[in-house]
């Protein structure tokens, strides 16, 4: 009965429209992952990103001459903890401070009492309170050096929210995942329950299971590739539409490694799931009595 039915138009247009709605439901779930996928792979990028910009300032002597600066200055550049440094003269202190108060502080004391500094960018590794402390007691042996300055508590800050962002970013992405993977294979599993009574006709007529199953597992593995190449393309079109918007540092966070590497990604999640449910939910109704399957 269900041969018969399954060659009239009706029923072709009904297999269409659930193969249709299965590679829709799929690419969008897989949109999903491949938002979190982008998010999880510049983790720790974004991490070395603000790491990078910690750092201290060295305060030096008001007998430093411009040969000891530059002594200091060329020491901290050959540093491994060092990632870049920045002079700053008296001038370059009292301008910036003139523009943070709002008022000429020099006229009103008639001298410029600010010291001359080298700001100095961290490498990743050492954005932390300890090795800055180590630092810090290792420049304090030099005498050009007056004092080493940097914000304790502003370090400690943005160590524990990074650790804390990244345990929820990992956690929230294994739920994601287990809930995307349970999304597809509900929707695998109604479109092949629409087709139970073909399972069971090829199955009366003395189809082995292989020879039932394959069929199914191939479509949905085309299907898995299908909806892996729509999230890929509605993946790439929100990122240039946000990159219209944000600007060119949107390039950054997607380059060409990171595009190849989702691709792959949602290519075998979408693959793999729908050949995984589609293998169980075939055997199950290959398992399941004639009356059985009305209900």
């Amino acid at each position: 009965m269900s041969g018969a039915s399954g060659s009239n138009p009706y029923t072709s247009r009904r297999l269409r429209s659930s193969y249709a709605s299965t590679v829709v439901s799929m690419s969008l779930v897989l949109l999903l992952l491949g938002v979190m996928g982008v998010l999880l792979l510049n983790a720790n990028r974004l991490s070395r990103y603000v790491k990078e910009n910690i750092g201290f300032s060295v305060v030096l002597q008001d007998n430093a001459t411009e040969a000891d600066i530059a002594w200091v200055r060329k020491q901290l550049d050959v540093s491994p903890y060092v990632r870049e440094t920045k002079f700053v003269s008296k001038e370059d202190a009292e301008q910036e401070l003139r523009e943070m108060l709002g008022e000429d502080f020099v006229a009103f004391l008639g001298y410029n009492p600010l010291p001359v500094s080298i700001e100095a960018k961290l490498r990743y590794r050492y954005a932390n309170s300890d090795s800055l402390h180590v630092i810090e007691q290792e420049l304090k042996t030099l005498w050009q050096v007056k004092e080493v300055s940097y914000q304790k508590s502003l370090i400690n800050v943005v160590n524990d929210n990074i650790n804390k962002i990244s345990a929820m970013l990992l956690l929230f992405s294994g739920l994601l995942f287990f809930v995307s993977f349970a999304q597809i294979n509900n929707t695998i599993r109604l479109s092949i329950y629409s087709r139970r009574f073909l399972i069971n006709t090829m199955k009366l007529v003395g189809a082995t299971r292989a020879f039932i199953t394959r069929p199914f597992i191939v479509k949905s593995a085309l299907h898995g590739f299908i909806s892996a190449i729509v999230a890929m393309l509605l993946l790439l079109s929100m990122f240039y539409l946000v990159r219209s918007e944000v600007g060119h540092e949107m390039l950054q966070l997607v380059t060409v490694e990171i595009i190849g590497i989702l691709f792959l990604c949602l290519l075998a999640v979408g693959v793999a799931t729908g050949v995984v449910s589609t293998y169980f939910a075939v055997n199950k109704f290959l398992d399941m009595k004639p009356d059985d399957l009305y209900y």
